[in-house]
């Protein structure tokens, strides 16, 4: 064994050439036809429910906004002569107690009706997933404040202060319905604040923090695409809602003064005179059943087609045009604080003293515990360890992107001479991306499903390198030629999913090096795909170090991986480091016991040792 780790870095020779045995080949992109924008309302006219009910919708919101330009008589003419007549060619619907024309005023009244219906919903959505978001982002006091101002909305009975609005202020339905969705934002909270939770955490997101984006950007270009698609069948269900409650006030005499158009008045006034005309019911309280149900079915239909979340995706692009002014402000590049580095000193990153910390009931738990290392310039470490040794923690503290409630409890993280541990998170946003890049083990996770492949690696490049457009899709078409993708301009059109694993791979490190790092965090990049595709990975981070002369610190549990492409080991146990050594030294002479273990329970390197006895 020991005259195949004569050459530092070529230990698991035997093992890379068995590897690279089968040639490495991309996988071809699969013909997949392209979504339209619309594709959200699919479930909608593929059920012939929610397809009568969007239609029903379509049509009343077209009648009622349009009522001017229809020839229907004046929603506040009075002909007592006319009074409770039947449908008829001059009336189609009738007429009421004052021989005013019902058609007229459902559809005048209908405008106060959806308006105010419409005023309740946005005034919910905009107050309630606003802070859901932002509560479920940040986590911590934020969040449980905004949870506990959910339970205090939730405990208050609508209907019950509405009539005391009412009683008090007089009849001001803008201020009722406004009064409304300050009530009903609670749901919209809690809504939005499970579905940030659930998203927070997603390896896309960790990406986008580590590639140095705002958390601006990433709530806004990461998170809201995945929560609005809740928000959106929400908002259909409290626009039923809040059409009952208006018809309600109406039907109490709390809505828009007389003789104005109201349904709910218009229904108070039809049950006056049930006995003499029982007509005069249906048209109103028809138009409101409908409406309300026609909500309702079309929020159950985005219900039941939410199970791809992609098509919320779609509609998020869809809007997403009218705001690409904002998101380019947001992208904006900020400028880069660079540390003054001593140029005499080769270590890149020096670790001294780390310790991470996670709060537990009892007492804090230290899963990471005073480790030191170092990382030279241009130098291929290893960072080695059974899962739960601390390894993935260490890598996300350099990043300075450990999830809460963690923290690093003392010690130092020197890069290029600057302590990064004392840094705000605005200076860490600066280095990530930029100076420091990461790529995660799941490619297929740490790619957002909502963005194209060129619209994840423009952004960075954007951000980083202060590009145009034109210069940042041109510069991510050769990143991605770099990193050995074919056919790249049928790449940057497709989806994550739409990306076999090796191709989504080399994506991530695309994204990887737009800032140019010089430092590259490798967590465990290869668990996830096979041998051939494995081998080409690492063949490929081989020769982008060699060529761009960046550091790597590579996160595995793999000890075949390390001594096919490291230089030096570093050794963790639980939260601690047991051994560093040059490859030549680890793998011929292991000093810990622990080490010794690895080796023994690493399949490659017995299969390489017997290949040799």
């Amino acid at each position: 064994m020991s005259e195949q780790l004569e050459n530092p870095g070529r230990a698991g020779q035997s093992l890379a050439k068995r590897r690279s045995g089968v040639r490495t080949s991309l996988v071809p992109i699969r013909s997949v036809k392209s979504e339209s924008r619309w594709a959200f309302l699919k479930p909608l006219y593929k059920n012939p429910l929610s397809l009568a009910s969007l239609i029903w919708l379509v049509l009343i919101v077209l009648a009622c906004t349009l009522v001017t330009l229809l020839p229907l008589a004046d929603p506040l003419q009075q002909d007592l002569s006319d009074a409770l007549k039947l449908p008829s060619a001059e009336h189609l619907l009738g007429t009421d107690s004052l021989g005013r024309d019902v058609l007229s005023r459902i559809l005048w009244g209908g405008q106060g009706a959806l308006l105010g219906a419409l005023e309740a919903v946005v005034i919910a959505l905009v107050l309630g997933g606003t802070i859901g978001i932002i509560a479920g982002y940040r986590g911590g006091w934020i969040d449980a404040l905004a949870s506990r101002l959910a339970d205090l909305l939730f405990s208050l009975p609508a209907l019950v202060i509405l009539l005391a609005f009412a009683a008090i202020f007089g009849s001001n339905i803008t201020a009722s319905m406004a009064t409304f969705g300050i009530l009903v934002s609670a749901s919209y909270l809690r809504l939005a604040q499970a579905s940030t939770r659930a998203v927070r955490d997603e390896l896309y997101v960790d990406a986008a923090r580590v590639a140095g984006f705002s958390q601006r950007r990433i709530l806004f270009s990461d998170i809201l695409p995945n929560v609005v698609g809740p928000l959106i069948i929400q908002s259909s269900l409290t626009f039923g809602v809040a059409l009952l409650i208006q018809a309600s006030l109406g039907f109490l005499g709390l809505g828009p003064p007389p003789p104005s158009p109201d349904w709910g008045a218009m229904i108070s006034e039809a049950s006056k005179y049930l006995n003499q005309q029982p007509w005069l019911l249906i048209p109103a309280g028809l138009v409101l059943v409908f409406t309300i149900t026609a909500a309702n079915l079309i929020g159950d239909a985005l219900r039941d087609g939410d199970g791809k979340r992609h098509r919320f995706s779609m509609l998020w692009r869809a809007l997403n045009h009218s705001v690409s002014k904002v998101r380019s402000r947001i992208d904006k590049p900020a400028p880069v604080v660079e540390a003054e580095g001593d140029a005499g000193n080769n270590q890149l990153l020096s670790v001294r003293g780390l310790t991470v910390t996670f709060p537990a009931e009892e007492e804090n738990v230290d899963v990471v515990r005073n480790i030191d290392f170092d990382v030279a310039r241009g130098e291929f470490v290893g960072l080695v360890g059974e899962s739960g040794s601390g390894k993935t923690m260490t890598a996300l503290a350099v990043l300075g992107a450990i999830s809460y409630p963690g923290f690093v409890s003392q010690g130092k993280i020197i890069f290029d001479g600057a302590d990064l541990v004392p840094l705000p998170e605005s200076a860490l946003a600066q280095l990530r991306g930029k100076r420091i890049g990461m790529i995660s083990q799941e490619p297929m996770v740490a790619l957002d499903p909502c963005f194209t492949v060129a619209a994840q690696l423009t952004a960075p490049l954007r951000r980083h390198r202060n590009l145009s457009r034109a210069e940042a899709k041109q510069t991510a078409m050769e990143l991605l030629a770099e990193v050995g993708l074919p056919d790249v301009d049928a790449v940057m059109r497709r989806y994550p999913f739409q990306l076999s694993g090796g191709m989504a791979q080399r994506v991530a490190i695309a994204i990887a090096l737009a800032g140019s790092p010089d430092l590259l965090i490798a967590d465990e990049p290869t668990t996830a795909l096979d041998v051939t595709v494995q081998a080409g990975i690492l063949d490929l981070l081989r020769s982008l170090r060699e060529k761009f002369g960046m550091s790597i610190l590579f996160v595995t549990h793999d000890l075949g991986v390390v001594a096919d492409i490291c230089e030096r080991v570093i050794v963790m146990e639980k939260g601690r480091i047991v051994e560093t050594a040059g490859v030549n030294e680890l793998f011929t002479n292991p000093s810990h016991e622990y080490t010794k273990k690895l080796m023994d329970a690493t399949p490659s390197l017995i299969e390489l040792g017997d290949s040799h006895v």
